[in-house]
């Protein structure tokens, strides 16, 4: 398999915008993303809170869309899908993403809604899970096939995958409300989704944001820490492993990257990864994504424990709401109030949080928006 290439930057609020230009020249943006074609902007929004790593940021955004401007990218569709406990447009307002999208002129699609067509994909590389799971036809976005993907994950840790990236970030747009009946094989519909994502794209890029990592029980419920690093490559397997192994982990311990690794759709051994930019050689921020919520706690005894014989009666069925309410009652209810407030009010003490508040205020953020060619 051929050496990837994954570029990595140290970074601060006053110059990241900046560094996020310098970034995607360095992993090779114009090489491997096509400038004809239409991009899709994958944005991850995994709470409708705000909280540090949690979901992608509005500097990185920015940064990504003025980039993709200079360099001649025209039509940019900044895409989100919902899940049954996130809804996507509270949290594009929350999360500052809102006015940087409309600063540059464009408008997010909304993956779920009426006008937006999903078709029935047949994949022309081997599924490891998908047609099991989806026996009646793996549904796609039509809007998905034919054109560029870029993804806008965080750096962060997960219950059910240990960490969440690039990868992971797919899951949120390919598949529909209904992808939590993945879950019970999470790292193979990964690498399948990979796999389809290869076929449909012209272009496949990833630049990963840093500068808030979090760690423990993610994607919500976690410990953000300053990092000031940003990821990018073409290469969605090694940018995964390089954020693993950022954090402390073996990313071949990980059976989503292994698993794409076999397969050939990316480089997951960090040997056979050329880091461009910074050396990160002694870095290890030593995260534990091992710990669990009560929450997590619940989900994992569905899929992989004592309750695995009930999956498809609570997850599949009417009772389904019942899984809904419990997680919105305790993220929501008890979690974000007695516990997160205090975590982010700790970040937003920050520069960082000095930006964060710009984004969603009135000052002006600097240098102009690129208008589109």
């Amino acid at each position: 398999m051929a050496r990837a290439t994954v570029a990595v930057l140290t970074t601060t609020p006053e110059s990241v915008l900046e560094d996020y230009g310098r970034l995607m020249d360095l992993a090779g943006l114009r090489e491997h993303v096509p400038t004809q074609y239409d991009t899709i902007l994958k944005i991850n929004i995994s709470w409708h809170h705000y909280f540090p790593a949690c979901s992608t940021t509005p500097w990185q955004l920015d940064g990504v869309i003025r980039t993709l401007r200079r360099e001649g990218y025209a039509n940019l569709i900044p895409a989100q899908n919902r899940t049954v406990v996130v809804d996507p447009k509270v949290g594009a307002e929350r999360n500052h993403l809102a006015p940087v999208v409309q600063r540059h002129g464009i408008d997010f699609t909304y993956l779920y809604e009426p006008g937006v067509e999903w078709v029935n994909y047949q994949p022309r590389a081997r599924m490891r899970v998908l047609h099991r799971v989806f026996p009646d036809g793996i549904l796609i976005p039509a809007l998905f096939i034919g054109r560029n993907a870029i993804h806008l994950p965080t750096t962060k840790t997960h219950v059910f995958t240990g960490i969440t990236g690039a990868m992971k970030n797919a899951f949120g747009g390919l598949l529909r409300d209904n992808r939590h009946w993945t879950h019970a094989v999470i790292h193979e519909t990964l690498a399948d989704l990979l796999a389809i994502q290869k076929e449909i794209h012209p272009g496949l890029f990833a630049v990963m944001d840093g500068t808030i990592a979090g760690d423990g029980s993610g994607p919500r419920a976690m410990l953000p820490h300053v990092k000031n690093t940003l990821l990018a490559s073409a290469d969605q397997v090694a940018i995964d492993a390089i954020e693993a192994k950022l954090m402390g982990f073996d990313p071949l311990s990980f059976d989503f990257i292994r698993l794409a690794h076999e397969d050939g759709l990316g480089v997951g051994d960090p040997r056979e990864i050329e880091i461009v930019g910074d050396d990160i050689s002694e870095v290890n921020w030593r995260f534990n994504h091992r710990r669990e919520t009560f929450a997590s706690r619940g989900q994992k005894l569905i899929y992989h424990g004592p309750l695995k014989p009930l999956e498809r009666l609570l997850l599949r069925t009417w009772l389904v709401p019942w899984s809904y309410l419990a997680s919105r009652a305790y993220h929501d209810g008890y979690w974000y109030p007695f516990v997160g407030r205090k975590r982010v009010a700790e970040i937003m003490a920050t520069g960082w949080g000095d930006l964060f508040r710009r984004y969603g205020g009135v000052e002006t953020v600097p240098g102009p928006a690129v208008p589109a060619s």
